[in-house]
């Protein structure tokens, strides 16, 4: 039986109604993390077997890094690649029970835009710790960012999930040529950067300058002034359905806004009269400038390898030629350099901490608003980044978010986070080693007696005989002080 829209919403609002009567959340269901009988831990290597997966994922599972270690390297990078592992069931039903999956981006206006943020970052948080495919997730976290909505302005958060849908998810592992022009369509990126304004009798030239500082060629890429205002006109009539009997809220080229004289964009003529061809030719221009291989080279390769990435660059932009911008195979090139494993570590964002301590304590989450808030309180609310150069992935950004880091460590591991509980118990029973050992290779990957993770262990040992806060357990204070050091808040 198929539901229509407001005897969906209705359904939707009447389940959240009786929810709040028992005092729970809207969405009280738990996704569920499946445990290994048995938590081993590699004997060799551990500490590079870390580094690989907090790379290529957002964290270990209990048991992943054992698992890992015994396929080897190049199989779990071949694994990730591929993408092909199946979506766990209770991830999927999770993902059904929300709005933002189920109705069209057009008729959620029925909804208060709060419940849709709310949504759309339930819906970011359950697959980045579930979706055993961890290295789209962490692509989608990349080209999240890169292509920055900011939800609050407007009507954009009713569009977000359409465009995380098929811009972001759609084109992560993908050509470069796709993604961008995908983007280029997308109804968010348009009201965002106020493209739909944008006519040949009020020029708006903003997507126009973001598109080429911060999509394509880089601030230093080589454009001008003069070939911003010229792709701002190939730009006019790039507009949002909103005619009676149409798909309202698609993309709409309306001919009758659009500036149909003639352009040079980077030294290049676009002839008059081209339509929504114009934009075509523009992002061809853009893709096959020297400047775009860099820029995009320069972002994957810090994202991945941090401060180490600039060694890479070159070749990596020279298989974004090589390839036509085959996003996969620049990825390829980066995992396997021994920069991923030999190179300086990178300072975990708040999202990145906050699921990969999910992952690391087998958390059973429904991913609402309790561990919402914390993810608010640590800096980094999905999708509430005005500006549209995306979350900042410098160290220095986010060193202020230590106390809350710390706060939040607490509050997960004594199973304060409403909606959230780490698996503590169930982890000791399935650990081969003492708790404290334990939990400490479960974190850090290994012991060293002269480095952090072994000073971690000493003072685990010495908290053993102190008194303990009311309502707290050596366990919880255990598993909170493995996540709260600094050995977890880098990558």
């Amino acid at each position: 039986m198929k539901l229509s829209r407001r005897e969906a919403l209705k359904l939707g609002l009447a389940s959240a109604a009786a929810a709040s009567v028992a005092g729970c959340s809207r969405m009280p269901q738990v996704a569920k993390q499946q445990l290994p009988d048995k938590i081993e831990f590699p004997t060799e290597k551990p500490n590079e077997t870390l580094r690989l997966v907090n790379r290529v994922a957002f964290g270990a599972t209990p048991g992943e890094l054992d698992r890992v270690a015994k396929i080897g390297k190049q199989a779990y990078i071949d694994e990730q690649l591929r993408a092909e592992e199946s979506e766990p069931i209770a991830l999927t039903f999770a993902l059904r029970r929300l709005d933002v999956t189920q109705i069209d981006a057009s008729e959620l206006r029925d909804l208060p835009q709060e419940e849709i943020i709310r949504q759309l970052q339930q819906a970011a948080i359950l697959r980045a710790v579930y979706n055993p495919n961890q290295l789209m997730e962490r692509m989608v976290d990349f080209w999240t960012n890169h292509f920055n909505v900011y939800a609050r302005k407007e009507n954009t958060a009713y569009r977000v999930y359409t465009d995380q849908m098929q811009v972001i998810r759609k084109h992560a592992l993908g050509k470069f040529r796709d993604i961008i022009e995908a983007s280029t369509k997308s109804p968010a990126m348009l009201v965002y950067l106020d493209n739909q304004v944008n006519t040949n009798r009020g020029p708006n030239e903003n997507y126009a300058r973001e598109l080429m500082e911060l999509h394509t060629l880089g601030v230093h890429g080589g454009y001008t002034q003069e070939d911003v205002k010229e792709v701002a006109r190939c730009y006019t009539g790039w507009q949002i359905e909103n005619r009676f009997l149409y798909p309202r809220g698609k993309f709409r080229f309306n001919t009758g806004v659009h500036d149909k004289g003639s352009k040079r964009v980077l030294g290049k003529t676009i002839p008059a009269n081209g339509g929504d061809k114009d934009v075509e030719r523009v992002l061809n221009i853009l893709v096959a400038h020297p400047s775009c291989a860099k820029f995009i080279s320069y972002k994957l390769c810090r994202y991945f390898l941090g401060d180490a990435g600039s060694a890479l660059e070159d070749q990596v932009a020279a298989e974004f030629t090589r390839t036509d911008g085959d996003i996969k195979a620049m990825v390829t090139m980066i995992l396997n350099s021994d920069l991923l494993l030999s190179g300086p570590p990178i300072m975990k964002r708040p999202f990145d901490f906050l699921i990969s301590s999910l992952r690391t304590f087998a958390t059973d989450t429904d991913g609402n608003t309790g561990i919402q808030g914390h993810l608010d309180k640590i800096g980094q609310p999905l999708y509430q980044w005005p500006m549209p150069d995306g979350y900042p992935d410098k160290t220095d950004a986010w060193t202020s978010s230590l106390l809350a880091r710390w706060n939040y460590s607490l509050a997960l591991t004594a199973g304060a986070i409403p909606g959230t509980k780490a698996n503590l118990e169930d982890l000791v029973e399935r650990m081969q080693d003492s708790t404290n050992e334990g939990f400490v290779k479960l974190t850090h990957g290994h012991i060293d007696p002269v480095g952090a993770s072994g000073r971690l262990l000493s003072e685990l040992r010495r908290r053993e005989n102190l008194p303990i806060e009311t309502g707290q357990s050596i366990l919880h204070e255990t598993a909170a002080l493995c996540i709260a050091a600094p050995g977890f808040q880098w990558r």
